[in-house]
């Protein structure tokens, strides 16, 4: 049995980092932020003036690159060819130039190898929008998480609040609206529902409430 794997899928601001995170620490897995790893690279190709346009420049640079990922009492971090990114990749810069990277899909694939060679050394939590349909369609056990528009404009909210950033609420909701349409119809690993998925609606949940959930799905996918 290769090394167990919980796929999170599903919208943004249903919670899935905060889940996945939790979920990994309870049961000494692997959290795997696949979103820091597009960051990282796109950081790369900033450092090194690769402009987003030249395709094949951006994949022949993905080739040669080595991310790592640590979680420990330190924190998480992220290594990009041996140098600590974990703070360098949250740059508003990094997070308007990621799109273009991710939307190639050499790139994706790159990575997609790179995730999978994780499991070889781990079990893995991985959240993300095509992990149970494309990175791992044969992980153990696949999770959905979704939540109401309205709750999810709430959340990122308070998460804008909370770095003393002003939203408007009405306006976020509209920007997940159309985040939502976008990551269903791109051409490259579309957000979609896996037939195999358990489907959790976190609307009006705790967050330890839908860790729980998850970690009693994982004990009864085992007892099997």
């Amino acid at each position: 049995m290769k090394n167990f794997v919980i796929a999170i899928d599903g919208p943004a601001g249903a919670g899935k980092s905060t889940v996945a995170k939790l979920v990994a620490k309870k049961l000494g897995f692997l959290y795997v932020d696949t979103g820091a790893m597009y960051r990282a690279l796109t950081l790369k190709a900033i450092n090194e003036k690769i402009p987003f346009s030249d395709e094949g420049k951006l994949i022949e640079m993905a080739k040669n690159t080595e991310i790592e990922l640590q979680d420990n009492e330190m924190g998480y971090k992220v290594f990009l060819d041996g140098q600590d990114v974990s703070e360098a990749i949250r740059t508003e810069e990094v997070s308007k130039g990621t799109q273009f990277v991710a939307s190639i899909l050499q790139i994706r694939e790159i990575l997609w190898k790179m995730q999978r060679d994780f499991r070889e050394r781990n079990p893995l939590v991985m959240e993300g929008r095509d992990i149970g349909s494309k990175v791992f369609p044969d992980a153990q056990l696949k999770i959905f998480l979704d939540a109401s528009v309205e709750e999810r404009a709430k959340r990122r909210y308070l998460q804008l609040k909370e770095i003393s950033l002003e939203g408007d609420l009405k306006t976020i909701e509209r920007e997940i609206i159309e985040r939502d349409e976008k990551d269903r119809k791109r051409s490259i690993s579309p957000l979609i529902r896996q037939p195999d998925a358990f489907y959790i609606d976190t609307t009006g949940m705790t967050i330890p409430q839908v860790v729980e959930k998850i970690i009693s799905l994982y004990k009864k996918s085992t007892m099997h």
